[in-house]
């Protein structure tokens, strides 16, 4: 017989220890990096800080139509129409394209601002040589 100072044990099982939750990659800001250690994102940032960049589908195309874009970026999720049609006018009037490696969140994000942007056009590249760049690509 057991006395009452004793407890018994108990039948409960052990509490598991709490899962560990996988929490989602973060996309990447930066475009992949090129041979010499500098990467797009480096480029495009100091271009918005030191040259002129229009933000923009359709300020974009108006650049084009005027001639005055030299290069434009393009994000990964643009819609296929949209692509298409800056591809086109990209074609014609023999401007540098380059496709962004993320999406539109990292192209606002590598642009410094805090919203989406699916094309950008540079119409001056200031201090960088992202326009070089993106030709030499």
């Amino acid at each position: 017989m057991s006395s009452k100072g004793e407890k018994k044990p108990s039948t409960k099982a052990k509490k598991e220890a709490p899962k560990e939750e996988k929490k989602a990659a973060k996309p990447e800001i930066a475009a992949p990096t090129k041979k010499g250690g500098d990467n797009i994102a480096a480029k495009l940032a100091l271009t918005m800080k030191s040259g002129k960049v229009s933000l923009g589908y359709k300020s974009t195309l108006k650049q084009l139509r005027n001639g005055k874009a030299k290069a434009i970026l393009v994000a990964n999720n643009c819609p296929p129409l949209r692509r298409s049609e800056i591809e086109y006018f990209a074609m014609l009037t023999k401007t540098s394209l380059h496709h962004w490696a993320g999406n539109n969140k990292t192209l606002g994000i590598a642009c410094g601002k805090f919203f989406d942007v699916s094309v950008l056009s540079v119409t001056d590249s200031g201090d960088s040589d992202l326009v070089s760049f993106l030709e030499g690509q």
